[in-house]
Protein backbone atom coordinates (compact mmCIF):
# COMPACT_ATOMS: atom_id res chain seq x y z
CA UNK A 1 0.00 0.00 0.00
CA UNK A 2 1.08 3.49 -0.58
CA UNK A 3 2.90 5.39 2.83
CA UNK A 4 2.29 8.84 3.14
CA UNK A 5 4.31 9.03 6.14
CA UNK A 6 7.23 6.90 4.35
CA UNK A 7 6.81 9.14 1.34
CA UNK A 8 7.02 11.94 3.11
CA UNK A 9 10.11 11.28 5.31
CA UNK A 10 12.37 10.50 2.34
CA UNK A 11 10.88 13.57 0.50
CA UNK A 12 12.09 15.57 3.68
CA UNK A 13 15.78 13.93 3.79
CA UNK A 14 15.93 14.75 0.38
CA UNK A 15 15.31 18.56 0.62
CA UNK A 16 17.77 18.39 3.75
CA UNK A 17 20.49 17.82 1.33
CA UNK A 18 19.41 19.30 -2.19
CA UNK A 19 23.05 20.04 -3.75
CA UNK A 20 24.01 16.17 -2.53
CA UNK A 21 20.50 14.91 -4.07
CA UNK A 22 20.92 17.01 -7.38
CA UNK A 23 24.40 16.07 -7.77
CA UNK A 24 23.75 12.01 -7.28
CA UNK A 25 20.36 12.16 -9.12
CA UNK A 26 22.51 14.26 -12.33
CA UNK A 27 25.00 11.54 -12.18
CA UNK A 28 22.27 8.87 -12.92
CA UNK A 29 20.51 11.80 -15.62
CA UNK A 30 23.63 12.48 -17.49
CA UNK A 31 24.23 8.76 -17.85
CA UNK A 32 20.92 7.72 -19.25
CA UNK A 33 20.50 10.89 -21.10
CA UNK A 34 23.87 9.90 -23.07
CA UNK A 35 22.95 5.80 -23.24
CA UNK A 36 19.86 7.51 -25.54
CA UNK A 37 21.31 9.97 -27.45
CA UNK A 38 24.28 7.81 -28.11
CA UNK A 39 21.76 4.72 -28.93
CA UNK A 40 19.57 6.99 -31.24
CA UNK A 41 23.21 8.22 -33.20
CA UNK A 42 23.64 4.61 -33.43
CA UNK A 43 20.37 3.79 -35.45
CA UNK A 44 20.55 6.44 -37.47
CA UNK A 45 23.79 5.36 -38.53
CA UNK A 46 22.37 2.43 -39.14
CA UNK A 47 19.02 3.82 -40.81
CA UNK A 48 21.14 5.85 -43.14
CA UNK A 49 22.94 2.77 -44.19
CA UNK A 50 20.23 0.81 -45.17
CA UNK A 51 18.45 3.66 -46.97
CA UNK A 52 21.68 3.98 -49.10
CA UNK A 53 21.22 0.37 -49.61
CA UNK A 54 17.19 0.40 -50.04
CA UNK A 55 18.80 1.67 -53.97
CA UNK A 56 19.39 -1.41 -54.93
CA UNK A 57 18.49 -5.21 -53.81
CA UNK A 58 20.81 -6.14 -50.81
CA UNK A 59 20.52 -9.50 -52.35
CA UNK A 60 22.01 -8.58 -55.56
CA UNK A 61 25.28 -9.21 -57.56
CA UNK A 62 26.04 -6.96 -60.25
CA UNK A 63 28.94 -7.43 -63.21
CA UNK A 64 30.46 -4.90 -65.39
CA UNK A 65 32.77 -5.51 -68.50
CA UNK A 66 36.31 -4.17 -68.10
CA UNK A 67 39.66 -4.13 -69.94
CA UNK A 68 42.07 -7.16 -69.65
CA UNK A 69 45.70 -6.99 -67.23
CA UNK A 70 46.60 -10.13 -68.00
CA UNK A 71 47.51 -12.06 -71.42
CA UNK A 72 45.80 -15.17 -71.72
CA UNK A 73 46.19 -17.88 -74.67
CA UNK A 74 47.96 -15.52 -76.76
CA UNK A 75 45.84 -12.44 -76.44
CA UNK A 76 47.12 -9.47 -75.45
CA UNK A 77 46.36 -7.47 -72.33
CA UNK A 78 43.94 -4.00 -72.71
CA UNK A 79 41.36 -6.29 -74.53
CA UNK A 80 37.70 -4.63 -73.59
CA UNK A 81 35.45 -6.99 -72.37
CA UNK A 82 31.69 -6.33 -73.73
CA UNK A 83 28.78 -7.48 -72.04
CA UNK A 84 26.22 -9.10 -74.41
CA UNK A 85 22.87 -10.58 -74.29
CA UNK A 86 23.99 -13.96 -74.35
CA UNK A 87 25.60 -12.95 -71.05
CA UNK A 88 22.85 -12.20 -69.62
CA UNK A 89 20.79 -15.30 -70.75
CA UNK A 90 23.80 -17.30 -69.25
CA UNK A 91 24.05 -15.99 -65.98
CA UNK A 92 20.47 -15.65 -65.41
CA UNK A 93 19.99 -19.15 -65.50
CA UNK A 94 22.62 -20.04 -63.33
CA UNK A 95 21.86 -21.92 -60.54
CA UNK A 96 21.25 -19.49 -57.68
CA UNK A 97 20.39 -16.41 -59.47
CA UNK A 98 16.88 -15.54 -59.33
CA UNK A 99 15.31 -12.11 -60.40
CA UNK A 100 17.67 -10.71 -63.49
CA UNK A 101 18.19 -7.74 -65.92
CA UNK A 102 20.61 -6.16 -67.92
CA UNK A 103 21.30 -2.39 -68.98
CA UNK A 104 21.54 -1.14 -72.06
CA UNK A 105 22.43 2.95 -71.32
CA UNK A 106 21.49 6.05 -73.14
CA UNK A 107 23.40 9.14 -71.37
CA UNK A 108 22.28 12.52 -71.60
CA UNK A 109 19.28 11.96 -74.03
CA UNK A 110 17.35 14.89 -74.92
CA UNK A 111 13.15 14.35 -74.49
CA UNK A 112 10.59 16.54 -74.91
CA UNK A 113 6.92 16.87 -74.70
CA UNK A 114 5.50 19.92 -76.69
CA UNK A 115 7.44 23.07 -76.03
CA UNK A 116 9.00 21.41 -72.13
CA UNK A 117 11.47 19.30 -72.07
CA UNK A 118 15.18 18.01 -70.93
CA UNK A 119 18.10 15.93 -70.75
CA UNK A 120 17.58 12.82 -69.00
CA UNK A 121 19.84 9.40 -68.84
CA UNK A 122 17.72 6.50 -70.55
CA UNK A 123 18.19 2.72 -69.11
CA UNK A 124 17.19 0.35 -71.20
CA UNK A 125 16.07 -2.85 -69.08
CA UNK A 126 14.12 -6.35 -68.35
CA UNK A 127 10.74 -6.26 -66.23
CA UNK A 128 13.07 -7.73 -63.51
CA UNK A 129 14.57 -4.19 -62.85
CA UNK A 130 12.33 -3.02 -61.33
CA UNK A 131 12.80 -5.64 -58.38
CA UNK A 132 16.70 -4.91 -58.63
CA UNK A 133 16.34 -1.21 -57.86
CA UNK A 134 13.14 -1.36 -55.56
CA UNK A 135 11.72 0.63 -58.20
CA UNK A 136 8.03 2.42 -57.26
CA UNK A 137 5.24 2.31 -59.72
CA UNK A 138 3.22 5.12 -58.60
CA UNK A 139 0.91 5.28 -61.94
CA UNK A 140 0.42 2.81 -64.74
CA UNK A 141 2.88 0.04 -65.19
CA UNK A 142 5.87 -1.50 -65.82
CA UNK A 143 7.88 -3.08 -68.21
CA UNK A 144 6.63 -6.40 -69.33
CA UNK A 145 7.80 -9.20 -71.27
CA UNK A 146 5.16 -8.63 -74.09
CA UNK A 147 6.97 -5.14 -74.31
CA UNK A 148 10.21 -6.35 -74.87
CA UNK A 149 8.78 -9.52 -77.48
CA UNK A 150 7.11 -6.86 -79.58
CA UNK A 151 10.06 -4.39 -79.69
CA UNK A 152 7.06 -2.16 -77.87
CA UNK A 153 8.22 1.72 -78.10
CA UNK A 154 6.98 2.54 -74.56
CA UNK A 155 8.73 4.19 -71.66
CA UNK A 156 8.34 4.65 -67.96
CA UNK A 157 9.44 7.60 -66.28
CA UNK A 158 10.25 9.11 -63.00
CA UNK A 159 8.11 11.80 -60.91
CA UNK A 160 11.35 14.31 -61.88
CA UNK A 161 10.93 14.04 -65.57
CA UNK A 162 7.37 14.32 -64.84
CA UNK A 163 7.80 17.74 -62.52
CA UNK A 164 10.31 18.56 -65.46
CA UNK A 165 8.26 17.77 -68.52
CA UNK A 166 5.18 17.73 -67.87
CA UNK A 167 4.15 19.37 -64.60
CA UNK A 168 0.59 19.71 -64.35
CA UNK A 169 -0.52 17.52 -67.39
CA UNK A 170 -1.05 13.78 -67.16
CA UNK A 171 1.73 11.72 -68.65
CA UNK A 172 0.23 8.28 -69.25
CA UNK A 173 -0.88 7.31 -72.45
CA UNK A 174 0.97 10.65 -74.08
CA UNK A 175 3.99 10.40 -76.55
CA UNK A 176 7.62 11.92 -75.30
CA UNK A 177 9.86 11.88 -77.91
CA UNK A 178 13.22 10.52 -77.13
CA UNK A 179 16.47 12.30 -79.31
CA UNK A 180 13.53 12.52 -82.18
CA UNK A 181 11.74 9.50 -81.63
CA UNK A 182 8.19 9.30 -79.52
CA UNK A 183 7.49 6.62 -77.12
CA UNK A 184 4.34 6.04 -75.76
CA UNK A 185 4.16 6.78 -71.50
CA UNK A 186 2.81 3.68 -69.80
CA UNK A 187 4.08 4.66 -66.24
CA UNK A 188 5.51 6.82 -63.76
CA UNK A 189 7.85 5.59 -60.95
CA UNK A 190 9.51 6.94 -57.60
CA UNK A 191 12.38 5.58 -56.03
CA UNK A 192 13.22 5.01 -52.37
CA UNK A 193 16.91 5.21 -52.77
CA UNK A 194 17.23 8.69 -54.54
CA UNK A 195 15.78 11.92 -55.78
CA UNK A 196 18.78 11.67 -58.45
CA UNK A 197 17.32 7.97 -59.46
CA UNK A 198 13.83 9.45 -59.82
CA UNK A 199 15.29 11.61 -63.11
CA UNK A 200 16.37 7.96 -65.35
CA UNK A 201 13.57 7.17 -68.35
CA UNK A 202 13.22 3.19 -68.25
CA UNK A 203 12.41 1.48 -71.85
CA UNK A 204 12.51 -2.38 -72.91
CA UNK A 205 16.05 -3.61 -73.60
CA UNK A 206 14.96 -4.78 -76.72
CA UNK A 207 13.98 -1.46 -78.25
CA UNK A 208 16.30 0.13 -76.59
CA UNK A 209 19.31 -1.85 -78.42
CA UNK A 210 17.29 -1.32 -82.22
CA UNK A 211 16.53 2.34 -81.47
CA UNK A 212 19.75 3.62 -80.29
CA UNK A 213 21.83 1.24 -82.03
CA UNK A 214 22.71 -0.78 -78.76
CA UNK A 215 23.43 -3.72 -81.40
CA UNK A 216 23.28 -7.18 -78.48
CA UNK A 217 25.47 -4.93 -76.40
CA UNK A 218 24.39 -4.42 -72.51
CA UNK A 219 26.37 -2.12 -70.29
CA UNK A 220 26.43 -4.27 -67.43
CA UNK A 221 23.88 -7.44 -65.59
CA UNK A 222 22.43 -7.50 -62.39
CA UNK A 223 20.74 -10.60 -60.47
CA UNK A 224 19.12 -11.31 -57.28
CA UNK A 225 20.28 -13.94 -54.97
CA UNK A 226 17.00 -15.27 -53.57
CA UNK A 227 17.55 -16.92 -50.07
CA UNK A 228 21.48 -17.74 -50.63
CA UNK A 229 23.62 -17.04 -47.22
CA UNK A 230 26.88 -15.11 -48.02
CA UNK A 231 28.71 -17.77 -48.21
CA UNK A 232 26.84 -19.38 -51.09
CA UNK A 233 26.19 -16.24 -52.95
CA UNK A 234 30.11 -15.69 -52.73
CA UNK A 235 30.72 -19.07 -54.65
CA UNK A 236 27.71 -17.76 -56.82
CA UNK A 237 29.57 -14.53 -57.36
CA UNK A 238 33.32 -16.60 -58.47
CA UNK A 239 31.08 -19.18 -60.43
CA UNK A 240 29.83 -16.01 -63.04
CA UNK A 241 33.65 -15.17 -63.24
CA UNK A 242 34.27 -18.15 -64.08
CA UNK A 243 31.63 -18.47 -67.33
CA UNK A 244 32.62 -15.01 -68.23
CA UNK A 245 36.51 -15.74 -68.33
CA UNK A 246 35.94 -19.01 -70.29
CA UNK A 247 32.97 -17.45 -73.05
CA UNK A 248 35.00 -14.18 -73.51
CA UNK A 249 38.95 -15.77 -73.50
CA UNK A 250 40.20 -14.42 -70.36
CA UNK A 251 42.34 -15.06 -67.56
CA UNK A 252 39.69 -16.34 -64.23
CA UNK A 253 42.91 -14.36 -62.06
CA UNK A 254 42.18 -10.98 -64.16
CA UNK A 255 40.65 -8.87 -61.54
CA UNK A 256 40.36 -5.83 -64.56
CA UNK A 257 38.80 -8.02 -67.22
CA UNK A 258 35.01 -7.82 -65.35
CA UNK A 259 33.98 -6.26 -62.21
CA UNK A 260 31.78 -8.21 -59.98
CA UNK A 261 29.77 -6.67 -56.84
CA UNK A 262 28.30 -8.69 -54.09
CA UNK A 263 25.99 -6.53 -52.58
CA UNK A 264 25.26 -9.12 -50.08
CA UNK A 265 28.95 -9.41 -49.03
CA UNK A 266 28.73 -5.55 -48.99
CA UNK A 267 25.58 -5.14 -46.58
CA UNK A 268 27.31 -7.90 -44.21
CA UNK A 269 30.52 -6.43 -44.08
CA UNK A 270 28.96 -2.54 -43.25
CA UNK A 271 26.13 -4.02 -40.87
CA UNK A 272 29.00 -5.86 -38.72
CA UNK A 273 30.84 -2.46 -38.78
CA UNK A 274 27.59 -0.60 -37.42
CA UNK A 275 27.07 -3.39 -34.43
CA UNK A 276 30.34 -3.00 -33.39
CA UNK A 277 30.14 0.49 -33.14
CA UNK A 278 26.74 0.21 -31.77
CA UNK A 279 28.37 -2.55 -28.77
CA UNK A 280 31.00 -0.28 -28.09
CA UNK A 281 28.16 3.13 -27.79
CA UNK A 282 26.41 0.45 -25.40
CA UNK A 283 29.51 -0.09 -23.45
CA UNK A 284 30.28 3.66 -22.88
CA UNK A 285 27.29 5.16 -22.25
CA UNK A 286 26.25 1.56 -19.89
CA UNK A 287 29.87 2.70 -17.95
CA UNK A 288 28.74 6.46 -17.55
CA UNK A 289 25.24 4.57 -15.91
CA UNK A 290 27.30 2.51 -13.66
CA UNK A 291 29.24 5.48 -12.36
CA UNK A 292 26.21 7.03 -11.29
CA UNK A 293 24.93 3.80 -9.97
CA UNK A 294 28.31 3.38 -7.69
CA UNK A 295 27.67 7.31 -7.08
CA UNK A 296 24.05 6.60 -6.06
CA UNK A 297 25.29 3.68 -3.49
CA UNK A 298 28.38 5.85 -2.34
CA UNK A 299 25.44 8.85 -1.05
CA UNK A 300 23.32 6.12 0.59
CA UNK A 301 26.31 4.81 2.66
CA UNK A 302 26.70 7.89 3.70
CA UNK A 303 23.32 8.96 4.37
CA UNK A 304 23.23 5.51 6.62
CA UNK A 305 25.94 6.62 8.55
CA UNK A 306 24.25 10.09 9.66
CA UNK A 307 21.58 8.64 9.92
CA UNK A 308 22.38 5.61 12.14
CA UNK A 309 21.71 6.88 15.61
CA UNK A 310 17.48 7.63 14.21
CA UNK A 311 17.75 3.95 12.58
CA UNK A 312 18.73 2.78 16.40
CA UNK A 313 15.79 4.95 17.55
CA UNK A 314 13.44 3.13 15.19
CA UNK A 315 14.71 -0.30 16.18
CA UNK A 316 14.88 0.31 19.42
CA UNK A 317 10.90 1.43 19.22
CA UNK A 318 10.45 -2.75 17.47
CA UNK A 319 11.23 -0.95 14.07
CA UNK A 320 11.62 -4.56 11.70
CA UNK A 321 15.20 -5.24 9.33
CA UNK A 322 12.98 -5.52 6.45
CA UNK A 323 10.75 -2.18 7.19
CA UNK A 324 14.50 -0.33 7.32
CA UNK A 325 15.87 -2.21 4.11
CA UNK A 326 12.04 -0.90 2.45
CA UNK A 327 12.86 2.70 3.14
CA UNK A 328 16.57 2.68 2.13
CA UNK A 329 15.66 1.02 -1.06
CA UNK A 330 12.70 3.32 -1.38
CA UNK A 331 14.90 5.93 -1.27
CA UNK A 332 17.28 5.01 -3.63
CA UNK A 333 15.11 4.35 -6.36
CA UNK A 334 13.06 7.27 -6.40
CA UNK A 335 16.26 9.18 -6.37
CA UNK A 336 17.30 6.96 -9.59
CA UNK A 337 14.01 6.50 -11.34
CA UNK A 338 13.52 10.05 -10.77
CA UNK A 339 16.25 11.52 -12.32
CA UNK A 340 16.67 8.93 -15.20
CA UNK A 341 13.47 9.01 -16.40
CA UNK A 342 14.21 12.91 -17.14
CA UNK A 343 17.29 11.82 -18.92
CA UNK A 344 15.69 9.60 -20.58
CA UNK A 345 12.73 11.82 -21.76
CA UNK A 346 15.83 14.82 -22.35
CA UNK A 347 17.74 12.60 -24.51
CA UNK A 348 14.00 11.26 -26.82
CA UNK A 349 13.04 14.76 -27.00
CA UNK A 350 16.88 15.96 -28.06
CA UNK A 351 16.65 13.15 -30.62
CA UNK A 352 12.77 14.27 -32.12
CA UNK A 353 13.92 18.34 -31.68
CA UNK A 354 17.34 17.91 -34.06
CA UNK A 355 16.26 14.55 -36.02
CA UNK A 356 14.42 16.33 -38.65
CA UNK A 357 17.03 18.69 -39.67
CA UNK A 358 19.95 16.71 -39.91
CA UNK A 359 20.44 16.19 -43.77
CA UNK A 360 23.07 13.84 -44.38
CA UNK A 361 22.93 10.62 -46.55
CA UNK A 362 24.26 8.55 -43.59
CA UNK A 363 22.34 9.62 -40.93
CA UNK A 364 18.41 9.38 -40.65
CA UNK A 365 16.36 9.39 -38.20
CA UNK A 366 18.26 8.89 -35.04
CA UNK A 367 15.22 7.34 -32.84
CA UNK A 368 15.30 5.03 -29.68
CA UNK A 369 12.68 2.21 -30.62
CA UNK A 370 10.16 1.63 -27.74
CA UNK A 371 12.12 -1.78 -26.30
CA UNK A 372 14.88 0.03 -25.81
CA UNK A 373 12.71 2.83 -23.92
CA UNK A 374 10.85 0.49 -21.74
CA UNK A 375 13.98 -1.62 -21.19
CA UNK A 376 16.00 1.35 -19.93
CA UNK A 377 12.80 2.11 -17.83
CA UNK A 378 13.33 -1.57 -16.16
CA UNK A 379 17.62 -0.52 -16.17
CA UNK A 380 16.30 2.34 -13.85
CA UNK A 381 14.65 0.57 -10.98
CA UNK A 382 17.03 -2.23 -11.15
CA UNK A 383 19.64 0.29 -10.85
CA UNK A 384 18.06 1.44 -8.06
CA UNK A 385 17.44 -1.16 -5.99
CA UNK A 386 21.01 -2.66 -6.71
CA UNK A 387 22.22 0.93 -5.52
CA UNK A 388 20.70 1.16 -2.38
CA UNK A 389 20.83 -3.04 -1.45
CA UNK A 390 23.91 -3.07 0.55
CA UNK A 391 23.73 0.25 2.31
CA UNK A 392 20.31 -0.58 3.00
CA UNK A 393 21.78 -4.40 4.64
CA UNK A 394 24.05 -2.57 6.79
CA UNK A 395 21.51 -0.25 7.84
CA UNK A 396 19.55 -3.44 9.13
CA UNK A 397 22.30 -4.91 10.21
CA UNK A 398 22.80 -1.77 13.04
CA UNK A 399 22.32 -3.04 16.56
CA UNK A 400 20.33 -0.29 18.40
CA UNK A 401 22.40 -0.26 21.43
CA UNK A 402 25.44 0.47 19.48
CA UNK A 403 23.52 3.43 17.00
CA UNK A 404 22.44 5.08 20.32
CA UNK A 405 26.03 5.35 21.22
CA UNK A 406 26.44 6.88 18.21
CA UNK A 407 27.41 10.57 17.90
Amino acid sequence: MFDVDKWNEILETLSKNKLRTFLTGFAVFWGIFMLVILMGAGNGLRNGIVKEFNDDAINSIWIWGGVTNIEYEGLKVGREIQLKNKDFDNISNMNGADHGTSRYNVWGATANYGAEGGSFNVRSVHPDHRILENTIISKGRYINESDLIEFRKVAVIGVGVVDQVYKEIEPIGTYLNINGIPFKIIGVFKDEGSEREEQYIYLPITTGQRVFAGQDHVNNIMVTTGDLNLEQSDKLTDDIKLKLAKSHHFDPADQRAVYVRNNNEEFQNIMNIIRGIKAFILVIASGTIVAGVVGVGNIMTIVIKERTKEIGIRKALGATPNSIISLVLQESIFVTSFAGYFGLIAGIALLELLGPNIDSAFFVNPEVDVNIALGTTLLLIFAGALAGFFPALRAASIKPIVALRDE
